[in-house]
């Protein structure tokens, strides 16, 4: 692989991140904090292929055309050639730009338990009726806190849904320490009036009451 094909491909390795950097395809890699550094990373591929071109233009033409003279008296004859084998390189921008993974969901999220961390402590919560949580913070009250800072009231969470064997509804998020590998389900019960009819995977915004009231 010559320097122009190195240039062209962190060029286009950079392009395919910014664009899934901009896009909620990036999601779906790592978590939503690591935006910016993706970015950033994907600026810096593209100046490094410019850069590379930029370097390339810059040599004299009389050592380019002097070099293949020198390889072939060095070597007894033979041409030196790259080896063919790092254009496999390539497979990773085809697999990133041709082949995007799906989001993680409820066929990962239901064949483990709920990954849930005890929180460091739990901050007031702000006025609001109702109150939007995260799953996670949810979670987080009604395990560790016995949900004594949830009662009395009305709380807007947002999930997709996961559904056990039994066909019991949970609504379920991800949670990502750093990338996709490591993701771990966080899932809260729901009880109450819920549609009859619900397919695994569709997002569900719910409105309701913290309850002991066990699936």
């Amino acid at each position: 692989m010559n320097r122009q094909a190195q240039a062209a491909l962190l060029f286009l390795v950079g392009g395919a991140v910014l664009r899934a950097s901009f896009t909620d395809l990036y999601l779906r890699y790592v978590k939503a904090g690591l935006r910016p550094l993706l970015i950033v990373a994907g600026i810096v591929l593209i100046v490094a292929g410019i850069a590379t071109v930029w370097y390339e233009w810059r040599q004299p033409r009389e050592a380019e055309a002097n070099r293949p003279a020198r390889e072939h008296d060095d070597q007894g004859g033979h041409a030196h050639r790259e080896p063919r084998i790092s254009w496999l390189l390539v497979l990773p921008l085809f697999a990133l730009i041709l082949v995007a993974p799906p989001a993680l969901g409820s066929y990962s999220a239901m064949r483990t338990g709920t990954a849930l961390q005890k929180p460091l402590g739990f901050p007031t919560l702000p006025a609001g009726d109702p109150l939007r949580l995260s799953v996670v913070d949810y979670a987080g009250r009604a395990g560790y806190d016995h949900g004594r800072s949830l009662a009395d009231r009305r709380i807007k969470i947002t999930g997709f849904i996961s559904l056990d064997r039994s066909g019991a509804p949970y609504l379920t998020r991800m949670a990502l320490n750093c990338c996709a590998a490591d993701a771990q389900p966080v899932k809260i019960g729901l009880t109450g009036q819920i549609p009859p009819v619900m397919q695994p995977d569709a997002w569900l915004e719910v409105t309701g009451t913290y309850t002991t009231k066990r699936l």
